[in-house]
């Protein structure tokens, strides 16, 4: 398979799941992403009848398919009530993907408010260890995306957005049910970097790749070459990890996200 064909384009709730199959076949996108929180892809939609029809259109256009949760729902909320919200959600997460056939599941880490940042990430921790043993019992692949450095004096900080943070959860949750989706313009924020992250992070472990240029001092989501990542050393380090999933395109509208794709395996290739 071609790096092209690997590299595929994160839709998002920019169409339902049904267009967004067949526009990604329409395309020669053989990989997407879709989030199903609310309309038109309402979590709670996703029953048998809706979901039949899309693993057949899956099967029959050679779309693989994954589901991207909300990085705004915490996953380290610890209030009463809410908490339980929070493992209803992953949960509803991991049955609708079983249902649909969808093979990952990104999730997150959540955030915390700077002086509970412990016991938040202890309670994200315990939260995505119960949702793994489930995605482990239901055959679900979760993916524990690094997200990003908020600026210096934010009051709310996502967690898992350096090495360390990372590792964390990772060693925590030994389980193959939880590997890693590497957002490289994450990366870029934080000292270590892209080259640092593939230096220390378990890269057996590595199932996705998120593609988004940035400036290197906030979070964007640019198109390729528009900012300061070296995307063609940036592949080098990755294909030399021995990884061979897949790409995802994070950048955008849709068209500019197909155009993005060539761009990308271009320098690929340079």
């Amino acid at each position: 398979m071609t790096i092209r064909d690997r590299i595929g384009i994160d839709v998002g709730r920019k169409l339902s799941v049904e267009d967004a199959v067949e526009w990604a076949a329409d395309n020669g996108v053989r990989y997407i992403d879709c989030q199903i929180d609310i309309e038109p892809n309402a979590l709670e939609s996703f029953d048998e009848g809706r979901c039949a029809p899309i693993r057949e259109a899956c099967k029959r256009r050679g779309i693989h398919l994954g589901l991207h949760t909300l990085s705004a729902v915490n996953i380290a909320e610890v209030s009463p009530f809410l908490r339980d919200a929070a493992d209803a959600y992953l949960k509803g997460y991991i049955d609708a993907a079983r249902r649909l056939e969808a093979e990952w599941i990104e999730v997150h880490a959540g955030y915390h408010f700077t002086s509970d940042k412990t016991s938040r990430m202890e309670a994200g921790m315990r939260r995505l260890e119960r949702a793994t043993a489930y995605a482990a019992e239901r055959g679900v692949q979760l993916l524990l995306e690094n997200l990003n450095r908020e600026p210096e004096l934010a009051e709310v900080n996502y967690l898992a957005h350096t090495v360390d943070e990372c590792l964390y959860y990772f060693d925590a949750i030994p389980s193959p049910a939880l590997a890693w989706s590497f957002t490289v313009n994450h990366a870029t924020l934080v000292p270590e970097g892209i080259a640092g992250f593939l230096e220390r992070m378990p890269t057996r472990r590595l199932k996705e790749v998120r593609l988004a240029d940035n400036n290197g001092e906030y979070e964007l989501h640019m198109f390729p070459g528009d900012g300061i990542i070296d995307f063609t050393d940036t592949f080098r380090r990755i294909e030399a990890t021995g990884f061979s999933g897949h790409y995802m395109c994070a950048f955008g509208a849709l068209d500019a996200m197909l155009r993005g794709r060539e761009v990308l395996a271009g320098m690929y290739e340079d």
